[in-house]
């Protein structure tokens, strides 16, 4: 018999020295900037909605099903076990989770149910909120809201339109009229193409007499597919009188899969709850949307609202981020104090939420005016520039925000168990789609040709706040005078231009609506000699201010 035996398990070391291990938090109630804004901007209705998304969001539930989304990515079934094509992707029980959520409680929906009356900025609140679950299942939401406008010019069927509206998240490949409630997808590149979408090659065959509603057959490549099980597709192919938009679904009127292949999906960078595909027309029902030869300008109107999401989402990861950021510098001592009290980390994190505050007023700002578009010229004019100023601006500030609240967390920062890792790989994509920044840069230069009323708009909305702050005075003045060169002039500066119109903006909105702290720190920083890096304060920037936003 042995003498052998067995020690207990001898712990080397206690876990201290970590915040808290619970994450839940109520997203609407911490979050002061997002009360105030709402309440000075939006009627009232909206706070009351967003409340309670704003708890379920942030309860470590929800945030699970986030994590797991991104873990277990999408997969392609392109076949079914005897080789009949199947083109469809599996995704994660998270995902799905995800999904319904968002739509049975309408936020694909809200901006059409309560247009005029605050329906924008309900939706761009609620992708805020949404996005800090997680970002990716967000652009089929994103599309599905985005398509009614594009699919008001199938005047001869408008069940497309009543079913966007539905509230019951049905994933299953089934024809779209057998669901009370659709999603919409896009498919506009090709590869020779890329934005400039004039050189794409998809044709498309009328089957019968040519018009709005008539039913074509397509055949081509797109090199890009967004959310490819949605119920429909909203596509650019040539006709004989030019590039024209089309409805593509997933099942012909006969109820048979319509012949869209999904090549591959896309293995990308972030986005990773998100499928992206490389789809094939192989002769694809489709019906045209609006005028043979206007796919353009119908597309547009898709890509307006696209844009405005592209824009309001890196703003809510960055307060998810600087969420994070603050949870683990209050729970962590380094040196002989919390790592929330030494001045130096107090500066980055006062920095990262002045961004923060910044980017959301002005996504909520160019919401506003996309509801009173319809009824005020002046708000019409903004909403034709204020999308494109919000998406290449946040963007462009985005990987750096989150590289710094990742080194704020140090090496724990860098794995995959903190949200700072996907947040990190997720931020550039919204720079990317619905137009990369030199496109979007050249789109403010063409609204600034072809709508000089919009520009005349911006300069209305900065004329309130002239003489509030001399660095904000100093950059109207060299807008005016930059804004009047010669084109060719104009296109070398048009990331200077787009760059200073958003950021006299942001100043503007927050001297008028946000406490001084956050005003006159944003004009320091960035309306003078700004910083390449984030936590460049003046000496006697009102720190402690600015970091009573953070604290409930």
């Amino acid at each position: 018999m042995s003498d052998y035996a067995p020690r207990s398990r001898l712990a080397t070391h206690d876990v201290e020295n970590q915040p808290a291990s619970d994450t839940s938090r109520d997203l609407w109630l911490s979050d002061a900037p997002l009360r105030e804004a709402i309440g000075q901007l939006a009627p009232a209705w909206v706070g009351g909605r967003l409340a309670p998304l704003g708890k379920r969001l942030g309860e470590a539930e929800v945030q699970g099903w986030g994590e797991r989304a991104n873990r277990f990515p999408p997969q392609l079934r392109a076949f079914d076990r005897h080789g009949r094509r199947l083109d469809e992707v599996d995704y994660h029980p998270s995902y799905h989770a995800l999904m319904e959520l968002a739509i049975a409680d309408g936020w694909h929906a809200v901006a059409w149910e309560h247009e005029h009356s605050g329906g924008h900025q309900a939706h761009v609140a609620g992708l805020y909120l949404l996005t800090q679950a997680e970002p990716g299942f967000c652009c089929p939401i994103t599309m599905t809201h985005a398509a009614m406008p594009v699919l008001r010019h199938l005047v001869a069927d408008t069940s497309w339109q009543a079913r966007l509206k539905g509230r019951r998240y049905d994933p299953r490949a089934i024809p779209a009229w057998e669901k009370s409630t659709n999603t919409f997808g896009m498919a506009m590149t090709e590869k020779q193409g890329g934005s400039d979408v004039r050189r794409n090659t998809t044709r498309a065959e009328p089957l019968e007499l040519p018009g709005s509603g008539s039913w074509y057959r397509l055949t081509g490549h797109k090199w890009f597919c967004s959310a490819p099980m949605s119920d429909a597709f909203l596509t650019l192919a040539q006709t004989e009188e030019g590039l024209s938009c089309f409805l593509a679904p997933r099942f012909t009127p006969d109820g048979e899969r319509n012949a869209i292949e999904i090549q591959r999906l896309k293995d990308k960078c972030g986005n990773r709850a998100n499928a992206s595909a490389e789809i094939e027309y192989v002769g694809a029902w489709a019906q045209l949307v609006g005028e043979p030869g206007r796919g353009v300008p119908a597309i547009l109107e898709m890509v307006q609202q696209t844009r405005l999401d592209a824009a309001t989402a890196p703003a809510g990861m960055m307060r998810q981020a600087l969420s994070e950021v603050w949870a683990h510098v209050q729970g962590r001592e380094a040196f002989g104090r919390r790592l929330a009290e030494q001045p130096l980390m107090q500066r980055v994190v006062a920095d990262l939420t002045v961004e923060t505050e910044a980017s959301l007023w002005l996504a909520l700002r160019a919401a506003r005016a996309m509801d009173r578009a319809a009824d005020d010229e002046h708000e019409a004019a903004l909403a034709r520039l204020l999308p494109a100023l919000a998406k290449f601006w946040h963007n462009k500030r985005g990987p750096a925000f989150m590289a710094e609240a990742m080194e704020c967390l140090g090496g724990i920062g860098y794995v995959e168990e903190t949200p700072l890792a996907r947040l990190y790989r997720e931020a550039p994509v919204n720079s990317i789609w619905e137009g990369s920044g030199n496109v979007i840069c050249l789109d403010v230069l063409r609204i600034m040709a072809r709508h000089p009323s919009s520009i005349d708009a911006l300069r209305k909305e900065l004329a309130q706040v002239r003489g509030a702050h001399p660095l904000l005075d100093a950059v109207i003045d060299a807008l005016a005078r930059r804004s009047t060169a010669a084109p060719e002039r104009l296109q070398a500066e048009a990331r200077w231009l787009t760059r200073h119109m958003a950021q006299t903006l942001q100043a503007a909105l927050l001297l008028r609506y946000a406490p001084a702290a956050v005003a006159e720190t944003f004009c320091a920083t960035r309306l003078g000699e700004a910083s390449p890096i984030f936590g460049v304060l003046p000496a006697q920037a009102p720190v402690n201010a600015i970091l009573d936003r953070l604290r409930p």
